[in-house]
């Protein structure tokens, strides 16, 4: 069995590029996230232990996570790799991952820390309906939005200060990482501030 990592900072355009790679390579995508909210919800024995830690505020230990982890890959759709997405996300992780799975490649989708606090930043809604708009990029139409009920919507947490401290903390837990893996040899980083479509050759070239 062989999988892929992707890495890729808050805002960089990863859940885009996550589905093409699946499309492309018909591997599942794997959220260490998305595995702990199924395995409580199942009441599973990992979940029954996450769940522990997590009511009591707790991050939930590398074993728990690997142990789902190893749970997930048994599943009939993993049979030929998962692709990892946010996970790994330190050297112990990437080591304790080594051990059950062999990581082919490791994709970074590279985008420059101001770029990505204008494109969070920049992002707004409509409440009526959840259609998303950005100032720059895709600006609400003067009349409001098609829905009918524009009502503008930004996210508390969609300031300068706040991305800008969750891209330190990602910078500091995936550098080590990116070393790592590159010294491997399987370390592709991607600049991600392109053309989505651009943004794709470039991984697929990276994966043949």
């Amino acid at each position: 069995m062989s999988s892929i990592v992707l890495f890729g900072p808050p805002g960089a355009g990863k859940g885009t590029q996550a589905a093409r790679i699946m499309e492309a390579t018909g591997l599942p995508q794997v959220s260490t996230g998305d595995m702990l909210r199924a395995a409580v919800k199942a009441n599973t024995a990992t979940g029954i232990e996450a769940k522990g830690y997590m009511d009591a505020g707790n991050l939930v230990p590398d074993e728990v996570i690997i142990n789902l982890i190893k749970d997930r890959i048994l599943e009939d759709d993993a049979v030929n790799g998962v692709m990892f997405d946010g996970f790994p996300r330190t050297i112990p992780q990437a080591e304790a991952l080594s051990l059950i799975t062999t990581v082919t490649h490791v994709i970074a989708i590279e985008v420059p820390d101001e770029k990505i606090v204008d494109r969070i930043c920049g992002r707004y809604s409509c409440s009526g309906c959840g259609m998303v708009y950005h100032d720059t990029f895709n600006p609400v139409d003067s009349s409001g939005c098609e829905c009918g009920n524009w009502q503008e919507k930004r996210r508390a947490d969609d300031n300068a200060e706040t991305v800008q401290s969750r891209l330190d903390t990602y910078h500091q837990q995936t550098s080590p990482l990116a070393d790592w893996y590159m010294e491997k040899g399987i370390f592709h980083p991607i600049d991600g501030d392109r053309a989505i479509d651009e943004i794709t050759g470039d991984i697929l070239i990276a994966l043949e």
